[in-house]
């Protein structure tokens, strides 16, 4: 066990981790990064990252957010904070002045603060095959998959800005795209929607959700339900290419479970934080999509590690 006390741990290494990280360091504040997996989160799956404030750069080509990610992690180490990947976080103690977190390798941080970043991952339909044919046509991430299926159907399940955006990428590479939906209109914003309208290669199944999807060894078929009527519709595989992508985008799922009965959180797990991204134990902060909130793009994650690094240096400055 390292008997350094760092000022700050930041739990995950997401846009809200690094740009936390970014903050307390460039306060010279002594700061390691614990990220269980890879670095960038759920950004790395972004094939393009149009809405973040500067990111075109005066080009035609918005970045990738492995890209962006990869800048992030270039300022975060210029300012001396150390990134600790493969950490995933088994247990803590969070109620005294010097916190503890330890890892599942059995490695333990102790820093005068803390701030919690782990984001949520993707939500899946939870339909029988779902999860024996993940990887194998059926997918979370558009652009890790897409190009496996060109040329070939494609369907997309959800109807928010995540589900279209991903749709009129998918739509450069399919035969064919399709919506389905379980509402009888997209809930994306309007520039999303108009742009798939006017895409001729994108089609809707509205008022319906996928009941189950079937395959030996790679997606076959599925089975689409129509919520309003009952009726059951089986979608099969074109029988040149004997299989489609499913693609699903309907929401998300904080990671927070290991946090639970230490932080307070809200009915679906998210943590509660004040305006300054104080959690419920003080000098323990939240920042980022595990926190319930209207919008969780980069720019809502990055404000929120902003915030909490601040709150956290503030708080520091306190116990002086």
């Amino acid at each position: 066990m390292s008997e350094k006390i760092y000022d700050v741990v930041v739990i995950g290494g997401g846009p809200a981790g690094l740009t936390s990280a970014l903050y307390t360091s460039r306060a010279r504040l002594s700061t390691v990064v614990l990220e269980k997996s890879k670095l960038g989160g759920q950004i790395t799956i972004t094939h393009e990252i149009a809405n973040y404030p500067g990111a075109v750069l005066g080009s035609e080509e918005e970045p990738s957010g492995a890209e962006l990610i990869a800048r992030m992690v270039d300022q975060v180490k210029k300012f001396g904070a150390e990134i600790e990947v493969g950490k995933e976080v088994a247990g803590m103690k969070l109620e005294s002045e010097i916190k503890e977190i330890t890892c599942g390798d059995g490695s333990v941080y102790k820093a005068k603060s803390v701030i919690i970043a782990t984001g949520a991952v993707p939500r899946e339909i939870g339909c029988p095959g779902e999860k024996k044919l993940t990887g194998r046509g059926v997918s979370y991430c558009a652009t890790c998959d897409g190009p496996f299926f060109e040329d070939m159907e494609m369907y997309v399940v959800g109807g928010g800005n995540a589900a279209i955006e991903e749709a009129l990428y998918l739509a450069k590479l399919a035969s064919k795209v399709t919506i389905i939906h379980r509402r009888d209109e997209l809930r994306a914003e309007a520039m999303y929607v108009e742009k798939a309208f006017a895409n001729k290669k994108i089609d809707y199944i509205w008022d319906s959700v996928v009941e189950e999807i079937e395959g030996d060894g790679m997606v076959e078929s599925m089975t689409v339900k129509n919520v309003k009527t009952g009726e059951l519709t089986k979608i099969e595989a074109n029988e040149e290419d004997g299989t489609f992508g499913i693609f699903v985008f309907v929401g998300f799922l904080p990671q927070t479970e290991v946090f639970k009965g230490h932080v307070a959180m809200d009915d679906d797990n998210y943590v509660l934080t004040d305006e300054d991204m104080q959690t419920s134990v003080e000098g323990v902060f939240a920042a980022g999509d595990l926190r319930p909130k209207l919008l969780r793009q980069v720019v809502t994650a990055t404000g929120d590690g902003a915030t909490a690094a601040f709150a956290a240096q503030k708080y520091l400055e306190s116990k002086e």
